[in-house]
């Protein structure tokens, strides 16, 4: 298997395991940090995504090598693969939020749930707060998201079985 197709595999699982978290444990357990958990899968599910395209890419020659490095691969997919497949802004904008909402995260000194929502504090006394209907509002647009690389990746799957 081709290292395209084992990205793509692996977007699916963590949108898969996003959406598990979201559906069926979130509305259970009323934790708000599982909203944090359901965004970091969110995140690797769009990485994973577009890491899929861009070894694709690679594999016909159509880019250079690129470091494994996601500031720099995330310039590559903005700059080359998104224009040549048409794939929306929206997406990539999701994915620079759902990467802001992680650095806040690790940066962030206290972190706590309030009501249904989970809120993240900044050294500048500047708050993020994420609630479940901003997550299933990502979780809609990763959905598409693989869908869009799942059709770019599969289109050659015959040269490789």
């Amino acid at each position: 298997m081709e290292k395209f197709q084992e990205l793509r595999d692996a977007a699916r699982k963590k949108l898969q395991l996003a959406d598990h978290i979201l559906t069926m444990t979130y509305p259970v357990v009323k934790d708000p940090h599982l909203l944090l958990s359901s965004v970091e899968n969110l995140f690797l599910a769009f990485s994973y995504g577009m890491g899929s395209v861009l070894h694709y890419d690679r594999t016909f020659k159509r880019i250079p090598p690129f470091p494994d490095n996601f500031v720099l691969k995330f310039e590559l997919f903005k700059g080359k693969c998104a224009k040549r497949y048409n794939i929306p802004e929206e997406h990539l904008k999701t994915i620079k939020d759902l990467r802001e909402i992680i650095v806040a995260h690790k940066k962030s000194p206290i972190e706590f749930s309030r009501k249904e929502n989970f809120v993240i504090c900044m050294d500048d006394y500047s708050m993020r707060t994420i609630s479940s209907n901003e997550v299933k509002g990502y979780m809609e647009k990763a959905k598409l998201f693989i869908k869009d690389v799942t059709t770019i990746v599969s289109k050659n799957e015959a040269i490789f079985s």
